[in-house]
Formats: C-alpha cells, sequence, structure tokens
C-alpha cells in the first residue's frame, strides 16, 4: 500500500515504514503528525484518486527529529558595476517515519437528472438570445 500526499508545496510518495524529509512542520519530536492532504492511495486491489484530495483519507507519521539540510550558496551578481553578494541558505526540515496510511471510503456519484440538464440548457438558450437581441438594438440606435 502505497500514497502519494502534498506537504510544504511538494508531493512525495510514502508507504508504512519509509522515512523521509519534508519542510519543517511545527511538531515536537518523536510526537505523531497527520498529513491529511492525500492526493492518492493504492493498496495493491484499487487505486483512489482525490480531486484534488481524498476526504477522509491520512498517513499517520511520527516526527523522527528536525534537522537541516545541505548549504546553498545565493550568489548575486551584475557585470560591470562591481556588484556582488554571496549568501547563505541552508533549509530546515523535519524528517518523519510513516506508521498508517488510512483511506477514506470512495464517495458514492450521484446520477444526475436528465431532465434538469435539459432544462438548463433551454435558459442558457434563451438568456443568449435576449442578450443577443439588447445589444442588435443597441446597434441599430447608433
Amino acid at each position: 500500500m502505497f500514497a502519494i500526499v502534498r506537504t510544504g508545496g511538494k508531493q512525495y510518495k510514502v508507504a508504512p515504514g519509509d522515512v523521509f524529509e519534508v519542510e519543517r512542520l511545527k511538531a515536537a519530536v518523536s510526537s505523531k503528525v497527520v498529513l491529511d492532504e492525500v492526493l492518492l492511495v493504492n493498496d495493491g486491489d484499487e487505486c483512489i484518486v482525490g480531486a484534488p484530495t481524498i476526504k477522509g483519507a491520512g498517513v499517520e507519521c511520527t516526527v523522527m527529529e528536525e534537522i537541516r539540510g545541505p548549504k546553498i550558496k545565493v550568489f548575486k551578481f551584475k557585470a560591470k558595476k562591481r556588484y556582488r553578494r554571496l549568501r547563505g541558505h541552508r533549509q530546515e526540515l523535519t524528517v518523519l517515519r510513516v506508521d498508517d496510511v488510512r483511506k477514506a471510503a470512495p464517495p458514492a456519484r450521484k446520477k444526475a437528472r436528465a431532465a434538469s440538464k435539459t432544462k438548463a440548457r433551454t435558459k442558457s438558450r434563451s438568456s443568449k438570445s435576449k442578450a443577443g437581441a439588447k445589444s442588435a438594438s443597441r446597434r441599430k440606435s447608433s
């Protein structure tokens, strides 16, 4: 079983027992965290895809540690102007271990009535024809 979750603006494919790094979460070390933005769940038999997320699904994780990523050099430079700026950055990360992947039941699809669709179509057509008539009368008067 695996799931695709979104956190920190990125998507991760996770399965129970996986250890992965995400952008820093406000959670204490060894506490439990539930990632509820689940985009897809696959348990081998069926695949549930959210639109955009699956309501009721979640990935239960344990916070292992908080670390800092590798140093990145940010260098600004403008040619022929003697402008040079060097700055470093280290992203703060949270290491998570996946304990469980919860999937929600797929939502029941409702059958749309054909009669209501035809009514909506006739209303939209009649309003378009009225709008066209108004604009045509304005053109004639000018």
